[in-house]
Formats: structure tokens, C-alpha cells, sequence
């Protein structure tokens, strides 16, 4: 079994209208969680509806009672890590504790220049990522004033108010492939650990990482929730799944060693069951066609109570 959320592209064309849509249809229908992206704009023209992250997550606390949901991921590269904090324990307070805060480094050029942020080069991204999370993580869990010198962030005396209702704030999520920078900070920063456009194969490569990781840093293997975030090409009958392999050009069999979610629903039931099997937990399913209202309530009905039981 493994539990199943969507993923939104928020520059994908995002809008108030398609939000409240899908986040009502992701609640009625059973879906465990409902995550997004957060960015200004695409990598590549043209530019599309983006709805702000922490506006749209507002809003999906107050007016949803069961989603889990939030950002895959926040970059600290164009969000101060303080305000992040700030925003992210008032959302999951609003929320009655259903958000999980993914951050990240940052890695979309065409954003950063275009609005003026500094991407940085990898290793020094990678540096004022490190220095975000111990900021993030000090300040939800610090009941007293904190202080950090970094080379990116400062604090002197800082405190959050108010305190967090859940101790230490949200749960923090890490997502990325990377077994050099991004397993190990995860070991020692995150409550969850997202696989990002995998196969099950490394998927599993990847846990074997994470768990040596984590006995490195004194933590159990079971303190670290391992999710995956593919796309899924899925359509309500065999027509509307034929039009959607077209509009992407590669076959099924292309499609899935890349480790992306494809076909019928007894082709898809049998993907996600190699993805639990591999150690994942929860899956996010990223879906790109937001107007396809009917593919989703499809999938829905005849996927999910095959493979979470609802």
C-alpha cells in the first residue's frame, strides 16, 4: 500500500480558479495530500499564470479539512528563511498541523535572473541551503531567543511567536536525487525525504543511501518518511490516454524507465506497487493537465482504492 497525493506545477498556468478546483476535487476524492511548486515563471517562454505559493497554501488551510499539502519545493535562494518559518508555522497552526515544508535550494536561472534573485554557483547554493535549514530548523524548535553567524544568514536574538502549536513547527521535506549533498542533509535536517523523477530501482539505491546517512548522524531509519514526485500520464479511457502519449511524444516504455507514472489503470496500480516496494511511502503524482477534471476523478475512483485502501 502507499498513499497518494497530487502535484501542481504552480507556473504552469495556476490560478485561483484552478487551485480551488483541484483542492476541492483533491479533498472529496481521496487523495492524501495536495502539493505545488513554487516559482515566478517557467524555465523556458512563455510565462503562464503563477499563483503565489504562501497566498494559495493560506487558503488551502482555511478552506480544506483533511489535505496534507505544501511546497515541492520553497527555495531559501528567493524566500528569506526567517519569513519562511514565520509563514510556515502560521499556515500549519491555521491548518490544524497538515503541512509539510519542503525546501530547497533553488535551481531555475531563467527566474533568478529575471526577477533579480542570486542563483549562485552549486557549491555556494548549497552552502546558503545548509545555513537556511539550521536557520528553519532553529527557530521552530528554540523556545528561547537564537542566535547563528553565517555567511548568508544572521540571527541575534531571534524568536518565533507564537510558538509553533505542533512542537517544532511543521515537518520539514528535502527533495533531490543527489547523494553527495542532498541524502546527508536530509539525514540531518528533514522529517521526509522526497525522491524526485526516479525509477523504483533508484528509489531503492537511494533509501540504502538515506539509512547510512542516518545512522551517521545518530537518527533512526523510521525518522525519515520516503515519498517519491513523478509525473503520472493517465487519462479517464484509452482515447484520452492515447491523446495525452501523443502530446508528450515518447512511448509508454520511454515514459517509464524514466520513472514516469504511465498507462491504464492496471498498468499504473502496478507501478505504484513497485514504488512501495521500494521503499517509498507516499507517492506525488504530478498533474500537468489542471482542466482535465475528468482524468483526475478517474483516477481517483479506480486507482486509489487499489492502492490505499480508500
Amino acid at each position: 500500500m502507499i498513499e497518494v497525493a497530487l502535484m501542481l506545477e504552480g507556473q504552469e498556468g495556476l490560478n485561483w480558479e484552478r487551485w480551488q478546483r483541484i483542492a476541492r476535487a483533491a479533498e472529496d476524492l481521496g487523495f492524501i495530500g495536495l502539493y505545488r511548486s513554487d516559482h515566478f515563471t517557467n524555465p523556458n517562454p512563455p510565462d503562464k499564470d503563477s499563483l503565489e505559493l504562501w497566498v494559495s497554501l493560506t487558503w488551502l488551510a482555511g478552506h480544506t479539512k483533511r489535505l496534507e499539502f505544501g511546497p515541492m519545493v520553497s527555495p531559501v535562494s528567493f524566500r528569506h528563511p526567517t519569513m519562511t518559518a514565520r509563514m510556515a508555522s502560521a499556515v500549519d497552526d491555521l491548518s490544524g498541523g497538515r503541512l509539510t515544508l519542503g525546501l530547497g535550494a533553488g535551481w531555475q536561472e531563467r527566474e533568478h535572473r529575471n526577477y533579480g534573485w542570486p542563483l549562485l554557483d552549486l557549491h555556494e547554493r548549497f552552502v546558503r541551503f545548509e545555513e537556511g535549514l539550521e536557520v528553519v530548523t532553529r527557530l521552530l524548535n528554540s523556545d528561547q531567543p537564537v542566535n547563528f553567524e553565517g555567511k548568508y544568514y544572521h540571527l541575534n536574538d531571534a524568536i518565533l511567536l507564537p510558538r509553533p502549536v505542533r512542537p517544532g513547527g511543521p515537518r520539514i521535506l528535502i527533495g533531490g536525487n543527489g547523494p553527495k549533498k542532498t541524502l546527508p542533509l536530509a539525514a540531518k535536517y528533514a522529517s521526509e525525504w522526497n525522491a524526485v523523477f526516479t525509477t523504483p530501482e533508484n528509489v531503492k539505491e537511494l533509501n540504502g543511501v538515506l539509512d547510512r546517512e542516518l545512522e551517521k548522524q545518530g537518527r533512526a531509519k523510521s525518522a525519515v518518511r520516503r515519498s517519491l514526485m513523478t509525473r503520472v500520464i493517465f487519462g479517464k479511457n484509452e482515447t484520452a490516454l492515447k491523446a495525452k502519449l501523443e502530446a508528450v511524444g515518447r512511448s509508454p516504455e520511454d515514459l517509464r524507465k524514466a520513472g514516469i507514472i504511465t498507462g491504464n489503470t492496471a498498468q499504473v496500480v502496478e507501478q505504484l506497487g513497485r514504488v512501495a516496494e521500494a521503499g517509498a511511502q507516499r507517492v506525488m503524482l504530478q498533474w500537468i493537465e489542471m482542466d482535465d477534471m475528468d482524468g483526475l476523478e478517474a483516477l481517483a475512483k479506480e486507482v486509489l482504492p487499489q492502492v490505499q485502501g480508500n
